[in-house]
């Protein structure tokens, strides 16, 4: 069973920055892509930023272009979302989700909070 394990959330002020890590069980060859996304409370999850593990090419919802970067680690098998200039409507919980070949994100975890203040 694939594992995606999230850490790095917590309470910020505005403009403020943190790192989120997302640590998979997943071979990077079994993975085509991973993701961050995110919920806040009354809202529907939607698409943050997500990473080609092969090619390592982004993208990124265009409310958090310029501020957020996803990378990842090969080796540790680890992606990461660098949040700057956080802003208090970044507030939700972040999931890291795991695409396989045919692009669809099926693997999800626990989710953290992201809580910025204003």
């Amino acid at each position: 069973q694939v594992q995606l394990v999230e850490s790095g959330g917590g309470l910020v002020q505005a403009g403020g920055s943190l790192r989120l890590s997302c640590a998979t069980s997943l071979r990077t060859f079994s993975s085509y892509a991973m993701g961050w996304f995110r919920q806040a409370p009354g809202k529907e999850r939607e698409f943050v930023a997500g990473i080609n593990w092969s090619t390592g090419s982004t993208n990124y919802v265009e409310s958090v272009k310029g501020r957020f970067t996803i990378s990842r680690d090969n080796a540790k098998n680890t992606v990461y979302l660098q949040m700057n200039s956080l802003k208090p409507e970044d507030t939700a919980v972040y999931y890291c989700a795991a695409a396989g070949p045919g692009g669809a994100f099926g693997s999800w975890g626990q989710g953290t909070q992201v809580t910025v203040s204003s």
